[in-house]
């Protein structure tokens, strides 16, 4: 294992003042994004759509790293350029998305465990020589009656711990995700239990397994109210409480932190990440992003909406990267975001 490297390189994508762009949507689910801009999904049009995002001119001003798709590493662009080598040539840096996604949990209802370790050292070495230089594993965890049980949180945890190890024996810093779920009523506090469990689980079980804190990333929820829930917390209890459980949870080792979005509208997801900056300065690791709705949905709108319009696209894309980069070090204003609302 090359420490040295490993951390160089988490260093890179969680410095602010850039972020991730996770574009890691399997087949289906990418379908039904371009279900609702009437755009039929084919290999052709996925790697268009894939294309117009990477190109954007600037992008790599604001973003450190791209996550993609197994589909997608392995494309070329309609010019028969590498999807990789676009990546490189805006320094970014590519990953790749390694879970085979999240299925039933056996023997626990409503419950799901993420597949994908059976013959995943094979397939890191050949991302690896494709071009990738680190990886994304996601757990999904959520919360009702009853649930999560210890069972489901040990067995995503443990999952997670085997593919970090597997990552950093074949040289890609692996980004662990272990997301709570906003889907429920559940209060925000509910979410901090949660959450602050799970982490201190995956901690436990990462020193296990004898990962290199310092070459990994994690990516983990913000703690906040249910969607469904009928008092939903303010930005500020948002950040208060994501922090506290942070500090109480995550070890200093860990390089950097990079939220996911989980559902939360663009602009939300940006104000929840200036107002940690603000209020977090002096945390021991760098508060960045790894947003995918967060930061394509309204690309995605404006490219595949009635026409396909490239220059629209990548326009609004650049926009979403800067705010969030804005967001990195607590300086994103939403004034001026009338523009590009669509």
């Amino acid at each position: 294992m090359d420490k040295k490297r490993l951390k160089k390189i988490a260093q890179n994508l969680s410095a602010p003042p850039k972020g991730i762009l996770a574009a890691d949507e399997s087949t289906a689910t990418i379908g039904k994004r371009f279900e609702q801009v009437s755009v039929k999904s084919t290999k052709k049009t996925r790697r268009d759509y894939r294309e117009t995002l990477l190109r954007t001119p600037g992008l790599g001003k604001f973003i450190s790293g791209v996550i993609l798709y197994d589909e997608t590493i392995r494309q070329r662009c309609a010019d028969n350029t590498p999807i990789v080598k676009i990546i490189r040539n805006q320094k970014i840096i590519p990953g790749i998305k390694v879970d085979t996604g999240a299925k039933d949990l056996a023997g626990s209802k409503k419950e799901k465990i993420t597949e994908g370790l059976d013959g995943l050292r094979e397939r890191l070495m050949e991302y690896r020589s494709i071009g990738a230089d680190f990886a994304k594993w996601r757990s999904v965890i959520s919360i009702g009656n009853g649930i999560p049980t210890d069972y489901c949180l040990k067995t995503n945890v443990h999952a997670l711990a085997r593919y970090a190890a597997l990552c950093q024996e074949c040289g890609l810093v692996p980004i662990v995700e272990p997301e709570v779920l906003m889907d429920g009523n559940h209060t925000i506090d509910k979410c901090f239990e949660v959450t602050h469990k799970t982490l201190t689980l995956l901690y436990k079980e990462l020193k296990l397994h004898g990962i290199f804190l310092e070459g990994t990333l994690l990516k983990p929820n913000m703690v906040i109210s249910g969607k469904d829930c009928k008092k939903q917390a303010d930005w500020l209890t948002v950040a208060r409480k994501t922090i506290k459980c942070l500090k109480s949870s995550v070890p200093r080792a860990v390089t950097g932190i990079v939220f996911l979005s989980g559902g939360q509208d663009c602009e939300l997801a940006t104000i929840h990440l200036t107002s940690m900056n603000v209020i977090g300065h002096r945390l021991p690791w760098n508060l960045s992003f790894s947003y995918g709705r967060a930061l394509q949905e309204p690309a995605l709108y404006a490219w595949g909406h009635k026409d396909i319009d490239i220059k629209e696209a990548q326009d609004v894309l650049l926009h979403r990267a800067k705010m969030n980069s804005l967001a990195t070090e607590g300086r994103y204003s939403n004034i001026g975001e009338d523009v590009f609302r669509t």
